[in-house]
């Protein structure tokens, strides 16, 4: 993994077992998503979710954001958010 990438990836760590889950222990999935991210924050200039489409209305986006506004209740409900990053304890 590249410099970013594992930073990304200690800031989503800390991010999860502060919000009670954890990261993806599959760290290919991890990685594959953080390059996403990173993707997106390219292309678009934010850090939106691979796994949800922008519209380019910028309120609505802010919603996609990673972490999400849906990552808790997909967790919740699934034992995952959609993109996999986060997983249930």
């Amino acid at each position: 993994m590249d410099g970013k990438v594992e930073k990304m990836v200690e800031w989503y760590k800390g991010y999860a077992k502060r919000s009670g889950f954890r990261l993806n222990p599959d760290m290919k999935i991890v990685e594959a998503i953080c390059l996403g991210l990173l993707a997106n924050e390219q292309k678009h200039g934010a850090r939106y979710c691979p796994c949800r489409m922008v519209t380019g209305d910028k309120e609505e986006d802010k919603k996609i954001v990673c972490p999400c506004v849906y990552h808790k209740d997909e967790i919740k409900k699934m034992g995952h958010c959609h993109c996999r990053l986060f997983v249930r304890s």
